[in-house]
């Protein structure tokens, strides 16, 4: 089995109507891990998910690359704030279109799909349009048709911001279960969230923006939030947050 990829950022450099949003930002993600991104409003997490998936493009320097990095390895799968539904397609549909565009759909595929949507609670939309469903409803088909994809890499922009609190607990359990092995990036504004699902987090502040600190949550995700010392780890994100230095 091949190693799972390290994401690598080489010197970005990155500006929007003359302001510098990064100066020969220098980051690497672990390989196998989940890594939640978390930080102020417009400090470029989105961005830096656009980036690493190619929607951007570095036109003042850097490099954004994959290490190692074999053809099989390459595959990108990214999850934005829009879910990006195609409207004509219904919602079982529209969480087969990966595999559909390669060509490669399978009765095994499909019922994979099926249970994807049992336990989202949407197998009775399965054959529906998206236009019936709620916004929480197309977040959680946009999350699932990402899982389906089951590539080595997944970049994820807030995915469980518009669930309700049963279902987000669920989908994030599930999340973690399907994705054992793979690199993630989780951006989230939620901190106990990220304690909850995370590895690695990384706290990014700064005008031009820059990780201003990393935290290593104790255990193994998806961790109860009552786990001992968690409390600890939420003073001191939050202390990180406020304040946009070491604490």
């Amino acid at each position: 089995m091949l190693n799972p990829p390290a994401i690598v950022v080489d010197r970005a450099s990155l500006s929007f109507n003359g302001k510098t949003l990064f100066s020969e930002l220098s980051l690497r993600f672990a390989g196998g891990r989940i890594t939640g991104l978390l930080g102020p409003s417009g400090c470029g997490k989105s961005t830096l998910l656009k980036l690493i998936a190619g929607a951007l493009q570095l036109a003042e320097g850097g490099v954004i690359s994959l290490e190692p990095e074999p053809a099989a390895a390459r595959r990108i799968a990214w999850m934005g704030q829009n879910d990006l539904l195609l409207p004509w397609l219904t919602v079982l549909d529209n969480i087969l279109l990966g595999s559909r565009l390669r060509g490669d759909q399978t009765e095994t595929g499909r019922q994979q799909a099926m249970e994807l949507l049992t336990h989202a609670g949407l197998a009775e939309y399965a054959q529906a349009l998206p236009a019936i469903l709620s916004g929480g409803m197309r977040q959680r088909a946009a999350l699932l048709r990402t899982l389906m994809e089951d590539c080595p890499v997944l970049l994820m922009d807030e995915p469980f911001s518009a669930l309700d609190a049963l279902t987000r607990s669920r989908l994030q359990d599930l999340t973690v279960g399907l994705t054992k092995g793979k690199t993630i990036l989780l951006v989230t504004h939620d901190p106990l969230e990220a304690l909850r699902l995370c590895d690695h987090i990384a706290v990014f502040a700064g005008k031009p923006t820059r990780v201003v600190s990393t935290i290593t949550p104790k255990g193994e995700a998806p961790r109860d939030l009552d786990q001992p010392g968690l409390a600890r780890e939420y003073g001191e994100l939050m202390h990180l947050l406020l304040n946009g230095l070491p604490a």
